[in-house]
């Protein structure tokens, strides 16, 4: 019988996210939606939220197909329009 050891070396840390904005007010929050079933319910939910909340302006996109990846037009146009991006999936 071989028996392996769990000990080992532990990995690199991941990878870390953009830093968080501290104040919403007055910013434009862009949505963009890859077109998979609910993803539009999740996203505008979250939006309103935001919105009533923060005063935030809220623009959204979508992508043509969950299957592929969103254009490069669609990405570099949202984000010269907005601040911040929320993008999710959902089924």
């Amino acid at each position: 019988m071989l028996i392996h050891t769990p000990e080992g070396s532990v990995g690199e840390m991941p990878a870390v996210g953009a830093a968080s904005i501290p104040v919403l007010a007055g910013k434009k929050i862009g949505l963009l939606d890859n077109r998979k079933p609910n993803a539009d319910v999740v996203l505008e939910h979250i939006a309103e939220r935001l919105a009533a909340r923060t005063g935030t302006e809220v623009v959204r996109r979508d992508n043509k197909n969950a299957a592929i990846p969103c254009e490069d037009q669609v990405l570099e146009g949202i984000a010269k329009e907005v601040e911040i991006v929320l993008t999710g999936t959902a089924d």
